[in-house]
């Protein structure tokens, strides 16, 4: 029988702690107190960058439906995943997931010529009215079955 060599258990130091410091005090509530102040303060400027890109979105699908191309198909790409990205952290989440579904149909669509652009004015209408009537979750029924609807005419256009 082959001999077995013996086991040996090693303990790393545990060096984290010294990184990060004490939890004694280790917290600044101050600190904490100035960033939640100055996120009030931002709230304010929410409205208008949600108007600024609500409105840039509406530019983009005007531009797509006239001369549709990648150029164009990137640009509205990229207005509705800018408002997925800001939905959430803006306090509009419906506005992220219709504008989520928007993003999946461009990206995983047809070419340019073959995207419903149906299905896309839906969405850019959705939006304006999600904006427009301030719908911050999917409490309110009606924009929550239009946002399931939309996800689920992209899904059966993406196959």
């Amino acid at each position: 029988m082959a001999r077995q060599l013996p086991i040996e258990i090693f303990m790393p130091p545990n060096i984290l702690k010294a990184k990060v410091g004490s939890t004694v005090g280790g917290i600044d509530m101050a600190a904490i107190r100035r960033a939640e102040a100055a996120v009030e303060v931002l709230k304010a400027e929410f409205e208008d960058w949600l108007t600024t890109d609500v409105a840039r979105l509406g530019t983009c699908r005007d531009a797509f439906v006239a001369a549709p191309s990648e150029e164009t198909r990137g640009d509205l790409f990229r207005a509705a995943h800018d408002l997925k990205g800001e939905g959430e952290t803006l306090e509009f989440p419906l506005i992220a997931r219709v504008a989520s579904s928007l993003t999946k149909l461009i990206d995983e669509g047809p070419g340019p010529a073959e995207l419903p652009t149906g299905l896309i004015d839906a969405h850019v209408a959705a939006i304006r009215v999600i904006f427009r009537d301030k719908i911050r979750t999917d409490s309110d029924s009606t924009a929550g079955m239009l946002a399931a609807e939309l996800e689920a005419r992209v899904k059966e256009t993406l196959g």
